[in-house]
């Protein structure tokens, strides 16, 4: 209990100053713009690398992990079905399907993990499984769709691989794989830069909800509800239903992939949104009512399993 109020409480707080900074205009009408583009193009990318340049791969492989990951391909799955059915297009149909399954594994998953589930390691598997795979695939689909550069085939087929987050994480995979340590004046630095991207997305996400209109009810209606739905109630109930039926999971593991699965949509999500320019009220609704409507949930889930 304590784990889950003091995570969302520390969030609440950056968000609601991000708040006043867009309701004074201390920042100026680009301040949540300029906010985005630090975290995209500079901060993010040195805090994946910093964290998986030191990060042990092999945690990967776990049947917690496989939990996760396939609930999280049912739920990004439901999405893009009905996406593709109601013609939602492929920058909404995609950031509405991260918002579906990608969970706050960072900022709120790691001080629940702490005092939820005991152990910060826990998040670890399912943070590095985003970080390797869900980002760098769902960044590439954007900047293929032509969200990203524009230009020939050829040359937005290479734009994956110029994207800062995907850069910054494949250069952390690749250190973390052969074994090599970083030296500290090289590593410190980019600590430092990268303790940035948490703030600044949770700033910026903070700015774009003054003016905006009250979550659920604008154009983006139906996949916010749809992704909040799948968030809250969906992937953690697969969660769950994978982890008894079919890998025969109990006690404190069961605790531990069903509260992962519980976490609500991650805020970095909006920074992806502003970047491409594409459904950003779907990413910042999606987010905000999937962050109110996990409290319960996890409460509940710590409750009944714990």
């Amino acid at each position: 209990m304590q784990g889950v109020l003091s995570g969302f409480a520390v969030i609440a707080v950056v968000i609601g100053v991000g708040y006043v900074l867009g309701r004074l205009g201390s920042l100026g009408e680009q301040g949540r713009d300029v906010l985005t583009a630090l975290a995209f193009h500079v901060a993010t990318p040195a805090l994946l690398f910093g964290t998986l340049a030191r990060a042990d791969l092999s945690v990967i492989f776990s049947s917690r992990l496989l939990v996760t990951a396939l609930s999280t391909a049912a739920v990004v799955g439901v999405f893009v079905a009905v996406g593709v059915g109601c013609r939602w297009g492929v920058g909404r149909t995609t950031i509405g399907a991260l918002c579906a399954g990608y969970v706050n594994s960072g900022n709120l998953g790691i001080p629940i993990a702490v005092y939820v589930l005991g152990d910060a390691s826990l998040v670890a598997p399912v943070m590095l499984f985003q970080l390797i795979l869900v980002t760098p695939a769902a960044l590439a689909v954007l900047d293929l769709s032509g969200r990203g550069e524009k230009g020939p085939l050829w040359q937005r087929l290479l734009t994956p691989l110029r994207n800062p987050v995907a850069v910054g994480s494949l250069a952390g995979v690749l250190v973390s794989a052969s074994g090599l340590t970083v030296p500290g004046p090289v590593m410190d630095p980019i600590q430092l830069i990268g303790n940035m991207s948490v703030p600044a997305s949770l700033l910026a996400f903070g700015i774009s909800l003054y003016g905006s209109a009250a979550p659920g009810r604008g154009r983006d209606r139906h996949p916010v509800l749809l992704s909040v739905s799948l968030k809250s109630v969906g992937q953690p109930l697969i969660a769950w239903l994978l982890a008894r039926g079919v890998f025969g999971l109990h006690g404190a593991p069961l605790l531990d992939v069903v509260v992962t699965s519980a976490l609500p949509a991650a805020q970095n999500l909006f920074t992806y949104a502003s970047r491409y320019r594409v459904a950003e009220s779907l990413a910042r609704e999606s987010i905000l009512l999937s962050t109110v409507a996990s409290v319960p949930v996890l409460v509940a889930v710590a409750a009944v399993l714990g």
